[in-house]
């Protein structure tokens, strides 16, 4: 293999290994629309079907969202495409010096986070509503009002570069012929300027609408009380999700890839009657460009989707979808009625071999292995202590003969012999002796102290 191909090989899988890192995503959560599952998955599959486009439809919180984004959308255009043009043309007219602090400041909103955007636009029409004492039905409390103010802000800017960028390529000898020749400042805008700026225009127009739409940090504050689609999903995704967003999805990105190849069609049509127009006698040229244009990999892969989507079409005329999810259903049934059988095999084999371990523990038992063996088999089964507590009788018999060893020390009966009984006491009190068996006794002062009668 030389070089080459190894380096067209190389750049190839690359090229494809970029395109499925982009699109494998947005191609998963396609295809997880049409399963009939509850959740949006791609494997296990259940059904084919097309209910969650319907329940799209009918979410109104859904369709409410999707109709605010639309509207704030247009209106975000209608105010930041203006407002980028002028930028852009206030900025080719100032000096040297002052245009770089001019496009410093324009420029500088794209740098703040969309957090402290929407904060920032809530707070102030908050108190230019109090500062007019305007009530919270105003224009300063409308939640769409103020979340097309804040998102003009940074839009705009972004508008303004798309304008820079063309305006870069503008002879302003033209201006100055038209003006020449008589033609006002209004004339001059409207009949030269605009119709240079027309391929502009429409690409801050698609930016401008697409960043609105899908804008969540500034909105999330902005929008008040409303919803837009947005934070329509943004708490759906919190709360637990369906498929119905999936469709959503497939309805997006149709839209957008139809836009694409609309807008690919129509520019190479212009393309082709721009070349017709400078060469005459090369309309074949037009079938040549119309030719190649099937040789694209975009147009082939929105011919294959749009191919595959016409096929299933047709192959769901003859397909029952509540038959499916029936046998879906029953296949889950048995899958169930399985794994219950097998968790209850499971606990019969434990109970046997709990009963198997109990009789082998009784035979051990009734066998009066002694403890002390090097197997240490049920340590804590009573036959282990068997000949080292000793039975009642014989602890009988040992309380009534005293042992030296110290086998009950709180036993009575190892004071036998030591206490003398209640007649010897006596006795022992009617007799004197020299030793101090009881100093306190009344006899011990016999013959001592005499009597009152002597």
């Amino acid at each position: 293999m030389s070089s080459a191909k190894f380096l067209r090989l190389v750049t190839s899988s690359y090229i494809i290994l970029f395109f499925a890192y982009l699109f494998g995503p947005l191609i998963v959560m396609s295809i997880t629309a049409f399963n009939s599952a509850a959740f949006p998955r791609l494997s296990p599959w259940d059904c084919f079907s097309t209910e969650w486009f319907g329940v799209l439809v009918n979410d109104a919180r859904m369709m409410g969202g999707f109709k605010n984004s639309l509207i704030i959308g247009i209106s975000v255009v209608f105010v930041s495409v203006p407002m980028g043009l002028a930028g852009a043309l206030m900025l080719g007219q100032l000096s040297n010096r002052v245009r770089p602090v001019f496009y410093t400041v324009t420029i500088s909103t794209i740098l703040v986070p969309g957090v402290v955007l929407g904060i920032s636009t809530l707070i102030f029409w908050d108190r230019m509503g109090m500062m007019f004492n305007a009530g919270y039905d105003s224009i300063f409390y409308d939640g769409i009002v103020l979340t097309i103010i804040g998102q003009s802000t940074f839009i705009s800017a972004y508008t303004m570069l798309v304008f820079i960028s063309r305006l870069q390529r503008f002879d302003p000898v033209l201006e100055e012929a038209a003006l020449d020749l008589g033609a006002t400042n209004i004339q001059t805008f409207r009949k030269i300027l605009l119709p240079f700026l027309k391929p502009a225009i429409g690409s801050a127009a698609v930016l401008a609408f697409l960043a609105s739409f899908e804008n969540y940090n500034t909105t999330v504050f902005t929008i008040v009380s409303e919803s837009t689609l947005t934070t329509v999903l943004a708490s759906k995704v919190r709360y637990g999700i369906n498929p119905s967003i999936s469709a959503l999805a497939v309805i997006i990105i149709g839209l957008t890839i139809t836009a694409a190849l609309i807008h690919e069609v129509l520019k190479r049509r212009e393309q082709a009657r721009e070349i017709a127009l400078k060469k005459e006698g090369q309309v074949g040229n037009v079938k040549t460009l119309s030719r190649t244009a099937f040789r694209k990999p975009v147009t082939l892969m929105v011919l294959l989707i749009f191919v595959a989507g016409l096929s299933t079409v047709w192959m769901a005329r003859a397909y029952d979808v509540n038959q499916c999810k029936i046998e879906v259903s029953e296949e889950k049934r048995k899958k169930q009625e399985e794994l219950s059988k097998k968790r209850l095999l499971e606990m019969q084999k434990r109970l046997e071999s709990q009963e198997a371990a109990s009789a082998n523990g009784s035979d051990s038992k009734s066998s009066k292995t002694a403890p002390g063996t090097d197997q240490y088999g049920s340590i804590f089964a009573p036959t282990n202590l068997e000949g080292q507590v000793e039975s009642t009788e014989d602890q009988k018999e040992n309380s009534k003969t005293p042992k030296n060893q110290y086998q009950n020390i709180f036993a009575p009966t190892n004071l036998e012999g030591q206490v003398e009984s209640i007649e010897e006491k006596t006795e022992a009190s009617k007799t004197p002796k020299n030793q101090y068996q009881n100093i306190f006794a009344p006899v011990n002062l016999e013959g001592q102290v005499k009597s009152e009668k002597e």
